[in-house]
């Protein structure tokens, strides 16, 4: 037990009535036999990220010291442990030449983000993070440790992978790796101020139907300050950026991303080949704690011109800064894994994502914004992602089809009937 722990969303506050500072699964357990004597909510910790709002009261159980990771590389697996990051998974696993389906950024905690269902920077060839777990530990609403498999915990093994932290607190992961020493990626910058953005986005779009299932890509726009730390050609200018990530030959990947090079002079080109442990660069996500809220839509499609709608919504003349990333899904991402999960919405073409620094500005008014947005897209919506929404934990709707839902809710009602983590499907993400 300690003081409240920092995390890298500063926007929400965190005031539990109790910190325990987990580092082995019996801490675990201790902390949920207790919060359940005492009839007090569970919330989890890892490193932050995904903070789902603020946290008033209840046991915080903060997993960052539970950051084990062990390589079998005759298998090709890891087996983490809770606070574990990406960062560590990805050092770990590359003396073997293998590496994780990890997200964009090293510092997100790797068992919480893959819970949620996992966007790996390579996305489209191998599929949802959730779809390589092979066995997970977990501790439930009765205080038991319980190693879910497909074989054990059939329910809990499908529940787990993709549907949050509803039923328990997990405190190891087994993962699948896969081989990738090396990608070519990168990402290209165009400058998006008046027209650009509508003709930039459209020519994006209709390159990203060109490629294949092995180069995973998205598009990111942002309205960057005039801070005189930033460099000058990006100083105050509205950029639109697409991010890249191939795991075939580098001259091969120069072919693929050669309709992107003619649409126009670039404010910035980092496209190469890299290593795989240097694939955090090709999205370069803000290292410092920050204080932001986010949210996000799953589109059935989208088209240049709606894009361009967007992007005139939350662009320069937006009343306050927001970042916008669209990705693109498709490919392994809309096949079934060999034992399903609970990731929904595997038929989505995009998904668009919505992130707004809260620094100067008040939730309410984001809330606005993002409202108008997804008015615009709701005739293609599927509904939104639990592992994209930041700040937003009172809003569940979405989350995950009404058929899996039904299933979540059930295996709740069974699992913690009395809502110990946080009730029924209504889920948020828990604590990356």
């Amino acid at each position: 037990m300690t003081t409240t722990p920092s995390g890298f969303q500063t926007g929400f506050a965190i005031r539990p009535d109790l910190v325990v500072e987990a580092a082995h699964a019996r801490d675990v357990r201790s902390a949920v036999a207790d919060a359940a004597a005492r009839g007090l909510p569970v919330h989890v910790h890892a490193t932050g990220h995904g903070l789902p709002g603020a946290i008033e009261g209840g046991v915080l159980i903060s997993t960052r010291r539970m950051d084990s990771v062990g390589i079998d590389p005759v298998r090709r697996t890891a087996r983490i442990g809770a606070g574990v990051t990406w960062g560590q998974v990805i050092e770990a696993a590359a003396p073997y030449g293998l590496a994780p389906l990890n997200g964009s950024s090293p510092s997100v905690g790797a068992v919480s983000y893959t819970l949620g269902g996992g966007l790996p920077i390579l996305a489209r060839e191998f599929g949802y993070a959730a779809d390589h777990v092979h066995a997970l530990d977990v501790v439930t609403a009765d205080g038991t440790l319980r190693q879910v498999s497909p074989d054990s915990e059939p329910d809990l093994f499908w529940a787990l992978r993709g549907g949050g932290h509803r039923l328990g607190v997990v405190t190891a992961m087994e993962i699948g790796l896969v081989k990738a020493e090396r990608l070519y990626g990168g990402s290209i910058a165009f400058y998006g101020d008046g027209t650009a953005a509508a003709e930039v986005a459209g020519r994006c779009l209709e390159w990203a139907g060109t490629v294949p299932d092995t180069l995973t890509s998205s598009m990111a726009a942002i309205r960057y300050p005039g801070l005189p730390q930033l460099p000058e050609p990006l100083r105050g200018r509205y950029v639109i950026s697409v991010r890249v990530a191939y795991t075939g030959s580098a001259a091969e990947g120069e072919r693929l991303v050669a309709p992107l090079r003619a649409i126009g002079p670039a404010a910035a080109d980092s496209l190469r080949e890299m290593t795989y442990a240097d694939s955090h660069t090709i999205h370069s996500d803000p290292p410092f704690p920050h204080a932001y809220y986010g949210d996000s839509v799953v589109l059935d499609d989208l088209d240049g011109d709606l894009a361009a709608r967007v992007l005139e919504l939350t662009g320069p003349k937006a009343p306050m800064m927001t970042v916008v990333q669209l990705n693109h899904l498709g490919g392994a991402l809309a096949a079934r894994p060999a034992v399903d999960n609970a990731v929904p919405y595997r038929e989505a073409g995009f998904l668009l994502r919505l992130l707004s620094p809260l620094d100067g500005t008040d939730v309410a008014s984001v809330r606005a914004l993002y409202a108008e947005v997804a008015e615009l897209l709701a005739p293609g919506a599927l509904g939104r992602s639990l592992g994209f929404s930041f700040g937003g934990g009172d809003r569940t709707e979405g989350f995950h089809d009404a058929r899996t839902r039904r299933r979540l809710a059930g295996l709740v009602s069974r699992h913690d009937p009395a809502s110990l983590f946080g009730g029924s499907y209504g889920i948020s993400p828990g604590g990356r």
